[in-house]
């Protein structure tokens, strides 16, 4: 039996992958296991998105590269994912280590290549027109918390983006093939999906729907198990109402949606090619709120964009202080070969885009910790992630996507176990996480 370890860089859509891919291994009769040292085939799955996952995913191949020379070169090395897809002939011939190269596409090569019948070295097939489905996902992750992807691709071509090119235009899965999925997560004992695709607000408009999501999120709220339903990856301009109404009157909707608006200014908006507007922005956010009091909104936002010049950058924090988004992260702009953004004029030096990025986090900072502060007392309900040697547990509320998002650090009752949902009232708050006391 072949033994393969899995190490996966990058977003929860790469995890998906993986844990298809895991699937796809175990079926043809291969075991994945945790330990690089023990296994005869070692896969990295590598994110492209940006210049410092680029080079994180280069030192992790080396890393294993390594593993696999120590052994005297009896194992061997699969370089998977976005890296591979957007660069495949040019690691053929800059990363000899790489046994087998494999795109986004590829997974169901990989039972072949691991048992010896394919042959080809790169594997980086075009993107189709229909989602490919994989079948069943091995379980990789902790199993209350599980991820769904419900598309592939991205047909938003933002100028800055290197996704579309990566992972083709956007194509979602049928709705039965989604149900199918969740259901099965539901009974190895997923408690919280979390809703994911490149953009989940064009759920079914390659079908010719509209408003699908929300139909969509009314048949996964009805399956037995599932208590939290978390969107991410939410545009701004596909925000309907009906999908508000949606998220205020499902109860196993979390009130927490994931906006990535990237700026606020029109010059950088439009530079961006993106669709939205300061004022849709502003627009949205106060929908959301009067309509879903409890409502956390999570952002993402570029600083140093080409063209974003001082009044640009004062407006962006002015447009945080107004906005006080409960839970906000950033990122420098990454000057991608192959985008449009790549040949702007007004390039950014590297030094300012990151002092932008320094004050934004930091103005940030101090909104969290006043928007923490506003939650002592509360009573919460809290899903435990881990409990430490000395009884201490660490949880997330509704408002804290998994990985990425706040902690509640609390001390638990005897029998409190990981993946349960306790009441925790909080007592005090930090920058970013909250302390309590399980009721």
């Amino acid at each position: 039996m072949k033994k393969v370890y899995i190490r996966t860089l990058g977003c929860e859509k790469n995890t998906v992958d993986s844990e298809n891919a895991a699937r796809l291994l175990s079926d043809a009769g291969c075991s994945v296991i945790d330990d690089p040292e023990e296994a005869d085939v070692l896969m990295v799955n590598t994110c492209g998105f940006i210049g410092d996952a680029k080079k994180q995913s280069i030192e992790a191949v080396f890393e294993l590269n390594a593993v696999k020379e120590a052994s005297g070169g009896k194992k061997t090395l699969i370089v998977s994912g976005c890296l591979t897809q957007r660069y495949a002939e040019e690691l053929k011939k800059s990363l000899p280590e790489a046994d087998f190269i494999l795109g986004v596409n590829d997974y169901d090569k990989l039972p072949g290549i691991v048992l010896g019948t394919e042959k080809d070295k790169v594997h980086a097939g075009a993107c189709g027109k229909v989602y490919k489905e994989l079948g069943s996902r091995m379980l990789l992750t902790r199993p209350w918390s599980r991820s769904l992807k419900i598309a592939e691709g991205c047909s938003n071509i933002c100028s800055y983006c290197i996704i579309p090119f990566i992972r083709g235009r956007y194509r979602s899965r049928r709705e039965e093939d989604i149900l199918k999925e969740a259901r099965e997560l539901a009974a190895e004992g997923c408690r919280e999906l979390v809703i994911i695709a490149q953009d989940v607000t064009c759920y079914g408009r390659d079908f010719g729907k509209t408003d699908a999501l929300p139909q969509l999120l009314r048949k996964l709220s009805v399956i037995e198990g599932i208590k939290w339903i978390r969107l991410m990856y939410c545009y701004e301009d596909e925000i309907t109402d009906g999908l508000i109404e949606e998220i205020k009157n499902n109860d196993k909707i979390c009130k927490y949606i994931d906006i990535p608006i990237q700026h606020c200014s029109d010059d950088i908006l439009k530079a961006m090619d993106r669709k939205s507007s300061h004022d849709s922005i502003v627009g949205t956010v106060t929908k959301l709120r009067k309509h879903i009091p409890d409502i956390v909104i999570r952002t993402t936002l570029i600083t140093g964009f080409p063209g974003e010049r001082v009044p640009q950058f004062e407006e962006l924090l002015d447009f945080i202080e107004d906005m006080r988004f409960e839970r906000l992260g950033a990122f420098a702009y990454s000057r991608e070969e192959g985008t449009k953004a790549a040949g702007l004029p007004g390039q950014v030096r590297s030094d300012v885009k990151q002092r932008r990025l320094d004050r934004v986090m930091t103005l940030q900072q101090r909104i969290s910790l006043e928007n923490n502060t506003m939650l002592i007392g509360r009573v919460m309900d809290v899903l435990v992630e881990e409990i430490e040697e000395d009884g201490t547990c660490i949880g997330r509320t509704y408002m804290d996507a998994p990985d990425i998002d706040n902690s509640v650090i609390f001390a638990g009752k005897p029998g409190t176990v990981p993946g349960s949902f306790v009441k925790v009232v909080i007592t005090d708050a930090f920058d970013y996480d909250l302390t309590g006391e399980e009721l």
